[in-house]
């Protein structure tokens, strides 16, 4: 909605992949200004492979919008991906489908930054910090090697919708996102449901990008409203999850702290 120079970035990153077999589809919702859309219609007159798909919605729904957008989807393949999403590996589609194409893994995710080169996400553990979090969140990202499990390909529970790939087909078959997740635990929940029908979820470091999270829409925590949206929404998963949540997330060792969003060892668990 009205984010131009975000989508702008967005869409000139995706421009520049080395795989070029795909469609771009701009999922549009309120947007007010004109240059917003006479963007859209210089798109659509250079680039045959992108479409503008309207949506009217009264409040934003993130759910929603992303399954409207898969609808119109022609492709075997669906990359999620935010409008505050700046690509910087041109051979990311080629790293997804590397993985996705497999019968056996449902979800590729990327290695994400914030604008600071900071960790915005590098897979979603399941307890951290109560419920589910980013690992590394906030973490200088030169301070790792390549030796560090940041830097493995690995199975994970969940990795953020905000870039990554899954079958058109796997995408169905679970009915989507959940449309009473508006905005939280959304990518989270799916991936989980993905995880259900035997389904792996890979996070794949070698495909780097910028989020600019929550630029376009802000932080949950910022008036009333959205906090009580936040609550519902927390309910919610953890009615639906909760006995997800008690086990343990398998790929996390048990040893280490859940108040921390960098593995830390636990010593009081230690024996």
């Amino acid at each position: 909605m009205d984010h131009l120079e975000d989508l702008k970035k967005c869409i000139n990153s995706i421009l520049k992949s080395t795989y070029t077999n795909y469609e771009i589809i701009i999922v549009e919702n309120n947007s007010k200004k004109e240059e917003t859309f006479a963007y859209y219609k210089e798109l659509e007159r250079n680039h045959r492979n992108i479409k503008v798909v309207k949506m009217k919605i009264q409040e934003f729904n993130y759910s929603k919008i992303v399954n409207y957008g898969v609808k119109q989807a022609e492709g075997r393949y669906i990359v999620m991906l935010n409008n505050d999403i700046e690509l910087l590996t041109p051979d990311w589609l080629e790293q997804m489908l590397m993985y996705v194409q497999k019968e056996n893994i449902g979800i590729c995710g990327a290695r994400l930054y914030f604008s600071d080169n900071s960790i915005q996400h590098a897979g979603v553990t399941i307890g951290i910090r109560g419920l589910a979090g980013h690992k590394y969140r906030a973490f200088e990202k030169d301070k790792f090697s390549e030796k560090d499990s940041i830097s493995y390909i690995q199975d994970l529970s969940a990795v953020t919708a905000a870039c990554f790939m899954v079958k058109k087909e796997d995408y169905e078959k679970v009915l989507g996102f959940d449309e009473k997740l508006k905005v939280a635990f959304n990518d989270v929940d799916f991936c989980l449901k993905i995880r259900k029908q035997n389904q792996l979820i890979v996070y794949n470091p070698f495909i780097e990008a910028y989020h600019y999270e929550s630029k376009s829409r802000g932080e949950d925590t910022e008036n009333k409203e959205k906090q009580e949206r936040f609550a519902r929404e927390y309910a919610i998963f953890v009615k639906r999850w909760y006995r997800t949540i008690g086990k343990g997330d398998p790929y996390f060792n048990i040893n280490y702290r859940l108040d921390t969003d960098i593995p830390q060892i636990n010593y009081n668990k230690i024996h």
